[in-house]
């Protein structure tokens, strides 16, 4: 594949994630559809929730040819899966299933976005940038917009909640739906929103904090390589530079014969 060939090393190890992500997925969608529910699919389980997104975004990266593009899916999913990742253990009553298989495989997926969060935003091929969150805010506001599609169109029919914020549905996210009981669904809808965008928001300024830091020391250490402060050796270094420096003065070779001494006279007592 050509698209492949293009991308570095951090990049296939997400295509190839992603692939097996798919894997599963095509197994959960088999098993609840004829192993638990007869034959007949569940459009409830339909893979477009928030926690779904980073599966199709790994499976593009061969596809998109533009860089900056491929730079705002991983920044998405530096701050937005990783946040949905998280937030999935804060109310884990939609990972069980009456199939422990199931459950099991959505505990691993949601550790999975955790694992695959964390490794975008320790590489550098994510962009840590106020523009590169801002990009990720507008990819966020397009899969709302087709979620909301979905939503409006197979909602009229079948039972589906994508992202959930469909309107047919009351809110129900935890914390959420207890903090805005009093306001409107579509009011409660938007705030919903709002805490995902500032939750991501808090995310990527821990990134931003750390891959500065991170690149100022390996910057101050490039350009001042002998100061001290720049380039901090370990404590095992300075503990063995430390002795190499004074073992030759007489001073302490008194005190290592003082000390034996004293030992010698305590083994003849």
């Amino acid at each position: 594949m050509r698209g492949l060939r293009s991308l570095d090393r951090s990049e296939r190890f997400l295509f190839y994630t992603g692939l097996v992500m798919a894997a599963s997925e095509i197994w959960k969608q088999w098993t609840l559809t004829f192993v638990l529910g007869g034959g007949s699919y569940n459009w409830w389980y339909f893979p477009f929730q928030l926690c779904s997104v980073p599966m199709y975004l790994l499976l593009l990266l061969p596809v998109v040819h533009a860089s900056r593009l491929r730079r705002i899916f991983l920044t998405f999913l530096m701050d937005f899966s990783l946040l949905s990742g998280i937030g999935a253990f804060l109310d884990t009553s939609g990972m069980h299933y009456p199939l422990p298989a199931l459950t099991c495989h959505s505990y691993l997926w949601h550790l999975l976005l955790i694992a695959v969060g964390i490794f975008c935003g320790l590489s550098a091929i994510s962009d840590h940038t106020w523009h590169g969150f801002s990009s990720s805010v507008i990819l966020f506001a397009v899969l709302c917009s087709a979620a909301t599609v979905i939503n409006l169109t197979i909602g009229r029919t079948h039972d589906i909640d994508m992202f959930y914020i469909s309107p047919y549905y009351q809110m129900s996210q935890v914390i959420i739906s207890d903090l805005t009981r009093g306001f409107p669904n579509p009011v409660r809808i938007l705030c919903y929103l709002a805490v995902i965008v500032f939750g991501a928001f808090l995310l990527h300024l821990f990134w931003q904090h750390l891959f500065l830091v991170r690149n100022r020391k390996k910057t101050n250490r490039q350009r001042h390589p002998g100061c001290p402060k720049c380039s901090r050796k370990p404590p095992t270094k300075k503990i063995f530079k430390f002795f190499k420096k004074y073992l030759q003065k007489e001073q302490l070779y008194d005190i290592v014969s003082f000390v034996r001494r004293i030992w010698r006279n305590r083994q003849t007592r």
